[in-house]
């Protein structure tokens, strides 16, 4: 199975997190997306366990429920493996190369950077440009991952009864989806941004510049915690938690003891993954920041993170300017939107 594979009519982008399984499947007319199906279906606890399928079984069942529910009749889907358990690298090969050549080379090459038995391993590659000033080389993105992480997608789109066409990687659909976004931010070609992806487990911070990442770093950090809290502190079950936090009635202490410490949590956060990145790189300031993930959909928390770091910050909405078809929730989308990068990026593939 691909990394990257080819292009087919009619895909479902297939996100799976920790706490639930997302689907989206998008059309486009003169020019502009559709979403014509859509679901979100929650996920068992330890279901997914740090990006890992942990129970097979429940993740196929919940990808059927998801089908269901969203109404699609396509059989065909897109999903994405972590970026965790990715390696890429840019690499320079001559422009004149044939295809069948450049496959050759490429794998040659592999060997130097994959630190793992070859046949062990899925990898693809994409050729992203020519080099800068030199007419003779190009530039080829290599993605490379065990095959057991692909095979283990691919095993529960199969048993819900769907093909992946393609298994793409995490960050690339996040970067993908992106471009829907910076329509929508006044920004200079050259601008750094920062998307910030905080889902339930994991933060991933994506440095991009003119659209393409430049840096990526996952975080063990996310709304999980702030699920954990309410069931110690309230004596809830681990539903009843989940349902409370998103539709209310919890007492009115819970604004100020619990939400807004998690609050300030996810700016530290913030801040502490972009130290990261000013460290690996020759940057100490970033453009604008991008909020995306679960918690990027808590009341104010955009506001928070523009007064503390000083930086203007946008919650990610990727199908703001998409029509809907009449049985997609235009009020049930929109509360999602900031959780769908990754499914939209995915069902972006469709048109690529």
């Amino acid at each position: 199975m691909a990394l990257f594979g080819s292009r087919k009519p009619a895909l479902v982008g297939i996100d799976i997190s920790s706490t639930a399984v997302k689907l989206l499947q998008l059309s486009q007319s003169g020019g502009r997306y559709r979403v014509e199906h859509y679901a979100v279906e929650p996920l068992p606890p330890n279901a997914v366990v740090e990006k890992n399928i942990e129970e097979p079984e429940a993740v196929a069942e919940a990808i059927r429920r998801a089908v269901q529910r969203s109404g699609t009749r396509s059989k065909h889907a897109v999903v994405a493996v972590a970026g965790s358990a990715v390696i890429t690298k840019i690499i320079t090969m001559p422009s004149d190369l044939t295809e069948d050549e450049l496959e050759e080379q490429i794998e040659m090459e592999a060997n130097q950077y994959i630190p793992y038995p070859m046949d062990e391993v899925s990898l693809d590659f994409e050729v992203i440009g020519q080099v800068k000033d030199n007419e003779d080389a190009m530039n080829v993105l290599l993605a490379a991952s065990r095959t057991e992480n692909i095979e283990a997608r691919v095993d529960v789109v199969e048993a819900a009864g769907l093909e992946a066409k393609i298994v793409d990687v995490e960050a690339f659909a996040s970067e993908n989806a992106f471009t829907l976004v910076s329509d929508q931010i006044s920004l200079d070609s050259d601008a750094l941004v920062a998307l910030v992806d905080i889902g339930a487990t994991m933060t991933t911070l994506i440095v991009l510049k003119e659209n393409r990442a430049i840096y990526t770093r996952e975080q063990l950090f996310g709304g999980k915690q702030l699920t954990d809290e309410i069931m110690r502190r309230y004596g809830l079950s681990y539903e009843e938690a989940g349902l409370a936090k998103k539709q209310g009635g919890l007492p009115e202490s819970y604004e100020i003891e619990v939400l807004q410490p998690f609050k300030e949590a996810i700016v530290q956060q913030v801040s502490r993954t972009l130290q990261f990145f000013f460290g690996a790189s020759e940057n100490n300031s970033v453009d604008h920041i991008v909020l995306a993930g679960g918690c990027a959909s808590i009341d104010g928390i955009d506001e928070l993170v523009a007064e503390q770091l000083g930086v203007p910050t946008t919650i990610a909405n990727p199908v703001a300017d998409m029509s809907l078809a009449p049985r997609v929730s235009a009020q049930r989308l929109s509360e999602d939107a900031p959780a769908l990068m990754i499914a939209c990026g995915l069902a972006l593939r469709s048109f690529d």
